[in-house]
């Protein structure tokens, strides 16, 4: 799940909430968390000004590193074209 709102400082920032019951272990929360790190560095130029906060689901301890990143794109991409809109 990714929460979403405007900031007026002109550029996005990441903020991530990935707890023990969502995603288990340290190396799995640290895990989630570093894909997520990572892939918005990558995309940081395609997102508007906004504040992501990404809060990691029981799935996602399962989840393989694309499948987060394929769901992670899939939410970025519905967040940007929400902010183009209004």
């Amino acid at each position: 799940m990714v929460i979403a709102r405007p900031n007026g400082l002109g550029h996005p920032r990441l903020g991530l909430a990935v707890g023990v019951k969502s995603a288990g272990n340290a190396v799995n929360r640290n895990r989630i968390k570093r894909v997520a790190r990572d892939l918005f560095r990558r995309r940081q130029q395609e997102l508007p000004a906004v504040d992501l906060v990404v809060n990691a689901r029981a799935a996602a301890r399962q989840a393989t590193n694309a499948q987060i990143v394929t769901s992670l794109t899939t939410l970025w991409a519905r967040i940007g074209e929400r902010c183009a809109r209004s």
